[in-house]
């Protein structure tokens, strides 16, 4: 009985340093506006440093709330944020962003947004802060017609394809990891 209740403090006692141990707090060093990482000592799989990253993520879902950015962009950026934690190089970062469907609407020039939501368009400055770490970023040309939306009031910071799923196809055919949001 009393190698039972040992091994049970011991167990006990494991429980409690494991749970009393800090978590690592998230870090946003890239992008600050998206999600942050926090490095997991000892995690199985980390980013390398001499690996390449290639990834296409497709937006088709809007913010769910106007002063929020689009989940792709957030998504972006926050890998971005991951590698930069971990010291990767961010030429080691191939991204790619292609906005269709309900995402279109994060990629109005401020006074078309706020018309539109009344707030300012928080997915802007972040737009810049991905083209200028060498995220490429693409609108459907096809999706903008359809929704009928000018693409003179979107963001300088991203071109107009001629459709969504022809970026998605070629980045695919080229390696890319299809990555939706």
């Amino acid at each position: 009985m009393r190698t039972f209740v040992a091994v049970l403090l011991c167990l006990l006692m494991r429980v409690s340093l494991t749970a009393a141990a800090p978590s690592p707090a998230p870090q946003a060093p890239v992008i600050p506006t998206a999600d942050g990482y926090a490095a997991i000592p000892g995690a199985a799989l980390r980013p390398g440093h001499t690996h390449v990253y290639r990834a296409i993520f497709n937006a088709t879902l809007a913010a769910p709330q106007p002063d929020q950015l689009i989940p792709a962009l957030n998504m972006a950026g926050s890998e971005l944020n991951a590698l930069g934690v971990e010291r990767v190089r961010l030429s080691n970062a191939r991204f790619v962003v292609v906005f269709h469907g309900e995402a279109l609407a994060g990629l109005l020039d401020d006074a078309h947004y706020r018309t539109h939501f009344g707030v300012h368009n928080p997915n802007l400055s972040v737009l810049s802060q991905l083209k200028n770490n060498g995220v490429k970023l693409f609108a459907c040309g096809q999706s903008l017609m359809a929704a009928r939306i000018d693409a003179a009031t979107i963001s300088p910071d991203v071109q107009v394809a001629s459709d969504a799923l022809i970026v998605l196809m070629v980045y695919q055919n080229r390696g890319y990891a299809l990555m939706s949001f």
